[in-house]
């Protein structure tokens, strides 16, 4: 593997105030990056799955052997077991989240990208560096808006037919 990235997403209410935590680290040098973002009103889904979006995004060369590590089960399974590959073939149809999705596609195909799942707030210290930033990020004023979110979704976090 050329990177580890490892990524986590928070949100107070869900939906509620979010944010996204990543921490980057370059395999067999001593570099370390890390990235953290709030967002006003958005779910634990979408930060996340954002987390690994903008992680993959922020890598300038392509063709990349990449691993991330994530407590999430939504974004593993989505990517390890397929069904996002079945939902752009649906066009994402009655699927939540197709604005983010279709971005980490972009940013996915131009990596090797292999993930591993660790149990959240199990004292893995990548992990727990990644939620506190989350966590902090959420808290702060002038949050920045999920327009995605905010597009698909009404009021009471129904998705708008």
């Amino acid at each position: 593997m050329d990177v580890h990235i490892y990524t986590d997403g928070a949100c107070s209410e869900n939906p509620g105030k979010g944010g996204y935590g990543i921490v980057m680290e370059w395999v067999g040098r001593p570099y370390k990056k890390e990235f953290s973002q709030g967002y006003r009103k958005t779910t634990n889904n979408r930060m996340e799955l954002l987390a690994v979006i903008v992680a993959l995004e922020q890598l300038k060369k392509e063709g990349l052997e990449i691993l991330v590590i994530s407590d999430s089960k939504y974004v593993i399974d989505s990517v390890v077991k397929g069904w996002v590959f079945g939902w752009v073939k649906k066009g994402f149809k009655d699927k939540k989240n197709p604005d983010l999705w279709k971005r980490f596609l972009k940013v996915y195909k131009k990596h090797q990208v292999k993930f591993e799942w660790v149990k959240g707030h199990s004292n893995h210290p990548q992990n727990e560096r990644c939620d506190r930033l989350a966590v902090l990020v959420s808290k702060k004023k002038d949050l920045l808006i999920d327009e995605g979110y905010e597009s698909q979704f009404s009021e009471n976090g129904k998705l708008k037919l």
